[in-house]
């Protein structure tokens, strides 16, 4: 007879994204070892590691076959049942004291993400979305906004490290703050995702991000019914890193300005 978990892969990532922010919280102030990875700007520091390592230390102990996918390379091969965690999204900001940052973690089955969990401690805020069962923030269910009119609207982005694709965002964003009544950058594209699917953006475009990025946000954000598509307004691809995020009237006037704007 099988044996069932002890815990639910939803019970776990809630829990560990709470202790993991509350972990990094509270070691904010300390003094950061600072490495950096793939681009000059693009850092990483001795709390990513940390995060990672107990997030992905106690899935494994929970659920040994699956795997995970984790930013700092701290994941492992198993079945189809798989983790994206990204254990600190918004290094640049945490190590500056910044407080805009989270903890994202998800869960796919067959494929598809089943739960994603994204929470925000310095604000103590924590999103959830479950497929087919709606999203919440702490718990209160939440709707992406329903403006319908883009130069009233506030919209949200960021960028790569990169320079030559910080260039071409720049493109994006000249068209935008032109369309749009706002435009704003906050450095976590988790949290972007999320206040997207809350209703405080109207809408969000960003690319070159990773899987651990937007696996959880991403579907938060359409339990949340944003239409959330790559900008050809295709199904999001993980591992392609482009997300367009907002209602169905929104996302199509944000999709026009892109493609005017290449």
């Amino acid at each position: 007879m099988l044996q069932r978990p002890a815990v639910t892969p939803l019970a776990l990532a809630t829990k560990l994204a709470v202790e993991a922010g509350k972990f990094l919280l509270r070691h904010q102030p300390g003094r950061r070892t600072i490495a950096y990875k793939g681009g000059a700007g693009n850092l990483v520091t001795d709390m990513d590691f940390a995060s990672e390592k107990r997030i992905v230390g106690a899935i494994r102990r929970a659920f040994p076959d699956h795997a995970v996918i984790a930013e700092e390379g701290g994941g492992r091969d198993g079945t189809r049942d798989r983790w994206f965690i990204d254990p600190l999204d918004g290094t640049v900001n945490y190590a500056h004291g910044h407080p805009i940052w989270c903890v994202s973690i998800a869960f796919e089955s067959r494929g598809r993400a089943q739960y994603g969990v994204v929470y925000c401690p310095s604000l103590d805020e924590l999103f959830v979305g479950v497929r087919g069962r709606g999203a919440t923030r702490n718990g209160r269910r939440i709707r992406c906004s329903r403006a319908t009119d883009l130069s009233r609207a506030m919209l949200c982005t960021g960028f790569p490290y990169e320079r030559r694709w910080k260039l071409e965002n720049l493109r994006y964003w000249s068209a935008f703050i032109r369309a749009s009544q706002a435009v704003r950058r906050v450095g976590s594209a988790a949290l972007d995702l999320c206040w997207t699917a809350a209703g405080v953006y109207d809408g969000f475009w960003e690319f070159h991000l990773g899987p651990w990025d937007i696996a959880a946000a991403a579907l938060i954000a359409q339990e949340a019914g944003a239409k959330v598509t790559d900008f050809r307004g295709r199904p999001v691809d993980l591992f392609a890193g482009e997300v367009l995020a907002a209602n169905a009237r929104m996302h199509a006037a944000m999709k026009d300005i892109i493609e005017r704007a290449k």
